[in-house]
Formats: structure tokens, C-alpha cells, sequence
């Protein structure tokens, strides 16, 4: 592993130099060449445009490239020292998870083999919580404990739970969803939880493959420091265009996380495990470093619990993973509407998130992403509004080369970044205008989000109908 940090450390120092070589070249490179007059057009009658069919100076792609690449090393620089810094850390005070100092703690103790025991949230979920527990019983590692916690149910859902054998929690007067659910269920399981002990929260219309519990059990077994295994997920089959527009959402989520060797984006709900030390540090620290109500594991107030755990669970300095064995099938919403609602709750937690947090070392990287996805959102929407201003303003189509070259370096990586997904995954990718049109429906997403925090609109949760191969079902958008 020391290699492949060094050339991690190398691959970074050699991005800023390669960039600052870059934008040296295109600023010494003398004053700009004078070309040819631009060609005009008119726009409604009133407007004039002006236009040119030629690519960009060398030295501006030049300088472009420069500031991309110094950009990237950066962040990827800074990212990496806090991770060493977090990791090396002996401050108890400020992250009690460290992994230096969680192994200090426990060297020479043996907690016994790694359990699992699986929480399962549930709201009216008859329609697949059968097939989400018979996915748990028939894993290669079986659970020590399944337990159901039934919020408010008023379907089958308690029915079906213990006649497939397992624990059933109802909750008592919760008005927090599933966030509030959850804390009620830990507050009885985690007392009799020893260290090796560990939980699983899952949403009931996940299917975990075979493997997952014996994987998840034997990273934690590997590594005492470890705090928490996350799931790899990927859609279920079906719901047509809609259905593998987020199956290749999916795959390219998943390729990012192999990039980064597994390195934690989001501990997702659908499935993810976690020690007891861990959930009971994060109980104790709310309402000091971290937000929330002191003794709750999951801050009632977020609209994404699982993000704001996975921020809780860094700030604390754990040291988490997804690694490629632990995955598993979760529901794909089956309309626009439902779509619109699961996203925008994603996005709009997501950004409360960061504003409860404010701008720490831990949330860097988050805030890095969201300034990320506001520059795609100016780049993509002015790419096509160029487009639409040039077919208005002129008779005939005018070929830009430069810019379809442009739209086939994008084509070609629609298609690279989705290959694990199977040829539907790759035709789709292929296809550029209906990845532009997804890409664009999640921007507006993204903007309708920042709006609604701006003028403090109130957000809760939704609920969709889904039919699908378990029959019908209402489930919580998560």
C-alpha cells in the first residue's frame, strides 16, 4: 500500500506541474494571432449576432488544460493530506475515531467474531419487504439478528415480517420518519451490543447479493480501525428509459467508487454497516461537535439521514469503505414525478447538510462537489443555449467542429463510464441528446434545490406507488 500512496503523491505533484507547465506555455506564448472577420446573423429580426465557425487559439486549449489540471491536483492535494491528517490523528477530543487512536485502544483485546444484526426500516412496505428478507436469509454469512422496525405501518408489513421468522419494532409516537424510527430501534440494540457487534441499516426494497454480509464481515474482521462498510448499489430491471437512465447514474457512481479504491463518497441507506463504537460516538457527540438532539444516532432534522451520517461519521475521524464485493439492488423510481421528488430531497439535503456543518476539513471534498455540479450546470446549460441562438439566428445549419468534437469526446465517455452496464447501458450512452436532456433534468433539480433553501421553502418527505415483479408497495423515496 505504501507504493500506491507514493503514487497517488506522484500522479498529484505531476498534474499541478503538468498544469502549471501548461498555463506557463499559453500566457508566454506572445498576443493573440488576428483572424478572420466573425459571420453575422440576425436574431428576431432585432438582434445581431455574431458568430465563428474556427476552434479556439491552441494556446487558450492550452491554457484551459493548464487550469483544469492545477484545479484537480489541488483538490486531490488537499483532500489526501486531510485524509492522512485524520487518519494519523491522536486527538480524542475532536475525532474519537481516529484510526491511530482506535487501535492504540484495542490492541490486544479480541472482541470476538463479527456479527451482523440488520435493522430494517419500514413504512407500509408489504409490497417487498418478503423479497428484501429472504435476500438476508439466504446470505452466504447469515445475520446474528433481523429486525423489522415498523413505523406507523398500516399494511401487511408486520405480518409478513414475523412470518418470515423475524424480529418486528414498532415504533411509539414517531413523528421523525424514518430518521426518528431508527434512533428508537438503536436505543434497545446497541446497549447489548459488544465491539465486534455490528449493525446494518437497510432500506426495505434493497436485495443484497449473496455475499454481501460475508464480505462486509471479513473487511471488519481484517481491520479493527474500521468503522463502517457501505454498499455498492445498482437499479432494478425494468421502468424503460426512465429505469436505465438510473441504472447508468449507477454504474458510473460505482466506477468512481473503484476508482478511489473505495474510498467513502456517501455510507448509502440502502444497506451499510456500521460498529457500535461508531453509531455510539456519533450518539454522544450530537449537540457538541456534531448537530442534532444529544443520545440520537440520526439527526431527525435531515432530509438525507444517510449523508449526514457519513459527515458525522468523518468528522469524528472514521475510516470507512465500500468495497466492490458489498452490492446490492435497489428500486428505481418509475416516473418523472417520482424522480423529481427523490431528487430534489437529495439535493436539498445534501445542501442543508453542508450548511449545518458549515465549511470544515471533513466537508472540503463535499463542497468541492457541489461548486462542481454548479459549474456543469453554467457549462451545459450555455453549451445549449448557444446552440438554440445560432439555429434561431441563422438560415442554415452551421457546422462548428471544434464543438462537435467536442459533443464526441462526451458521447465517448457516456459510453466508457456505463460499460459494466451491459449494451442497453452502452446504446443509451451512445445516444447524445437523451444523456444531454437526463444531465439537464438533474440540473434543474440542482437549481430548483438552491431556490427552494433560498427562500427557506419547507421540505419533507414524499412517498411513490410502485408496481413492479413484488406487486404493489408505497415506498419511501430514499
Amino acid at each position: 500500500m505504501q507504493w500506491l500512496q507514493r503514487s497517488v503523491g506522484l500522479a498529484i505533484i505531476g498534474s499541478a506541474t503538468l498544469g502549471a507547465a501548461a498555463l506557463w506555455v499559453a500566457v508566454a506564448s506572445g498576443d493573440p494571432e488576428t483572424g478572420d472577420a466573425p459571420d453575422e446573423g440576425l436574431l428576431f429580426g432585432i438582434w445581431q449576432v455574431f458568430y465563428d465557425t474556427d476552434m479556439p487559439e491552441p494556446r487558450v486549449l492550452l491554457a484551459a488544460v493548464g487550469v483544469a489540471l492545477l484545479l484537480a491536483a489541488g483538490v486531490a492535494g488537499i483532500e489526501r493530506r486531510l485524509l492522512t491528517r485524520a487518519r494519523r490523528s491522536e486527538d480524542g477530543n475532536r475525532m474519537p475515531l481516529a484510526p491511530k487512536l482506535v487501535m492504540t485502544e484495542t490492541r490486544g483485546e479480541y472482541a470476538g467474531p463479527v456479527t451482523i444484526t440488520v435493522l430494517i426500516p419500514a413504512h407500509n412496505e408489504e409490497g417487498c419487504i418478503a423479497e428484501t428478507l429472504a435476500s438476508l436469509q439466504s446470505q452466504s454469512l447469515p445475520p446474528a439478528r433481523i429486525v423489522v422496525v415498523a413505523d406507523n405501518c398500516t399494511d401487511g408489513t408486520v405480518g409478513l415480517a414475523r412470518a418470515a421468522g423475524v424480529d418486528v419494532f414498532e415504533t411509539v409516537d414517531n413523528t421523525h420518519k424514518k430518521a426518528g424510527g431508527l434512533n428508537q430501534a438503536l436505543a434497545q440494540v446497541l446497549p447489548g451490543q459488544g465491539d465486534n457487534d455490528c449493525v446494518m441499516i437497510m432500506d426495505a426494497d434493497t436485495t443484497l447479493d449473496a455475499g454481501f454480509l460475508e464480505g462486509a464481515a471479513q473487511r471488519l474482521t481484517n481491520d479493527r480501525a474500521l468503522m463502517a462498510v457501505g454498499g455498492l448499489f445498482y437499479g432494478e430491471d425494468g421502468f424503460g428509459l426512465i429505469g436505465q437512465f438510473q441504472r447508468n447514474e449507477y454504474t458510473r457512481y460505482q466506477r468512481d467508487l473503484r476508482r478511489r479504491r473505495g474510498r467513502v463518497f456517501v455510507l448509502t441507506g440502502t444497506a451499510s454497516v456500521f460498529r457500535p463504537r461508531a453509531l455510539r460516538a456519533v450518539a454522544e457527540e450530537r449537540g457538541k461537535i456534531l448537530p442534532g438532539v444529544p443520545g440520537d444516532v440520526y439527526d431527525t432534522v435531515a432530509l438525507t439521514e444517510d449523508n449526514e451520517l457519513t459527515i458525522a461519521l468523518k468528522t469524528l475521524g472514521a475510516l470507512m469503505i465500500s468495497p466492490s464485493e458489498c452490492t446490492v439492488v435497489t428500486e428505481v423510481m418509475p416516473n418523472w414525478r417520482g424522480l423529481w421528488a427523490q431528487r430534489l430531497r437529495w439535493q436539498r439535503g445534501a445542501l442543508e447538510n453542508l450548511g449545518a456543518y458549515g465549511l470544515r476539513p471533513q466537508t472540503f471534498r463535499y463542497w468541492m462537489q457541489q461548486l462542481g455540479i454548479g459549474y456543469g450546470v453554467i457549462a451545459l446549460g450555455a453549451y445549449l443555449l448557444l446552440i438554440i441562438l445560432m439555429i434561431l439566428a441563422t438560415s442554415n445549419w452551421v457546422w462548428f467542429p471544434f464543438w462537435i468534437g467536442i459533443g464526441l469526446v462526451f458521447t465517448l465517455e457516456r459510453v466508457v463510464t456505463v460499460w459494466r452496464g451491459g449494451w442497453k447501458a452502452r446504446l443509451l450512452g451512445l445516444s447524445l441528446f437523451p444523456e444531454l436532456f437526463y444531465a439537464m433534468f438533474l440540473n434543474v433539480v440542482y437549481l430548483k434545490g438552491i431556490w427552494d433553501l433560498s427562500l427557506a421553502k419547507q421540505a419533507d418527505w414524499k412517498h411513490v406507488v410502485q408496481t413492479g415483479s413484488s406487486g404493489p408497495g408505497s415506498r419511501a423515496e430514499g
